[in-house]
């Protein structure tokens, strides 16, 4: 087996769950080769996929809408079928096909490792110096936290004329409360750090780009995760 076989295949990584592929893409600038897994905003379906056992590493947020407080709003009010069911049964799934050196996923903090032994990470975008409330959490057999750079001081993030504003504010795709209106798509990407006309050459809807932006990782964060887990593979902690 090549040395050049074995160097691509340590960067080769397996992206379920990809919605725009917003994590994805924060992996891409840390230099990781990203296959993106189907997705039902593209017309696929996970629990048809099967892939094959040659990635690296595999990454992916299942949808989170079976662990928020307004999620299970709507299944009291509306039934079980009102939100997407629990898949994270389906990325451990993944894991148990590809046999990945190491693996990320992303979910609220109200949900779930889909391994019994991982380490949770919980980040809120705030922290890292930026307006927007956002907080999300990373399980993975690698230890990020340790491998995660300083986080700007807290007493940062309200610099400057404007509030810290909150993620329902900031990516609601039905409007900002703040500013009584409703958001652009291109304001919405701004805030999670893309550039606003990301998406102009994509054949999909506004509708349904605006919920995708709004349940994907930001990139300053997505950033942090995958610098963190560079160091940790070349610190060799596995």
């Amino acid at each position: 087996m090549s040395l050049e076989y074995l160097m691509n295949r340590m960067s080769l990584i397996l992206s379920v769950f990809p919605g725009l592929g917003m994590l994805d893409h924060a992996f891409e600038q840390q230099g990781f080769c990203v296959v993106r897994g189907p997705d039902l905003l593209w017309g696929g379906d996970i629990r048809d996929f099967h892939p094959p056992p040659v990635f690296d590493g595999v990454i992916g947020g299942p949808p989170c809408q079976s662990f928020s407080p307004i999620g299970n709003v709507n299944k009291t009010r509306w039934g079980e079928d009102s939100v997407m069911p629990d898949m994270i049964p389906e990325f451990s799934r993944i894991l148990n096909e590809v046999q990945p050196r190491w693996w990320v996923m992303e979910n609220s903090p109200m949900a779930y490792s889909p391994r019994e032994e991982a380490h949770k990470l919980t980040m809120d975008l705030a922290w890292m110096g930026k307006k927007q409330k956002r907080k999300r959490c990373f399980w993975s057999n690698l230890n990020l936290q340790a491998h995660l750079e300083a986080m700007p001081a807290l007493v940062d993030v309200d610099a400057g004329s404007e509030r810290t504003i909150s993620s329902k504010d900031s990516v609601d795709w039905k409007g900002s409360r703040a500013r009584n209106k409703r958001r652009t798509l291109g304001d919405m990407l701004r805030l999670q750090g893309f550039p606003e006309d990301m998406l102009d050459h994509l054949p999909i809807t506004k509708s349904s780009a605006k919920k995708a932006v709004s349940n994907g990782v930001p990139l300053p964060m997505g950033t942090a995760i995958a610098n963190a887990v560079s160091k940790a593979l070349a610190n060799g902690d596995l």
